[in-house]
């Protein structure tokens, strides 16, 4: 499930929290909710953003718990194209 972190205006706090894709939170007490921040004296129909950073994907360990994908490896001998086919 990828992490996603969240901005509040209003309050100006930014809150990651772990959803599928296809969900999207769109007020303060959503998001508290699902992250378990305690919401503070902020409404809870306060509207929240997306932050751009596209999410995190994050694996089960065998013990249960998260740990985040390693990033991908990069292909080819160090050119730019992967396989060097380009002109660069």
């Amino acid at each position: 499930m990828p992490t996603y972190e969240y901005f509040c205006p209003e309050n100006e706090q930014t809150v990651e929290v772990l959803h599928k894709m296809s969900e999207k939170l769109v007020t303060w007490g959503e998001l508290c909710e699902r992250s378990g921040t305690d919401p503070g004296k902020t409404p809870s129909s306060s509207p929240i953003q997306r932050m751009i950073s596209g999410g995190q994907l994050m694996l089960r360990k065998s013990g249960g718990g998260l740990a985040p994908m390693p990033a991908p490896k990069p292909s080819g001998g160090g050119h730019c194209c992967g396989g060097g086919s380009c002109s660069h």
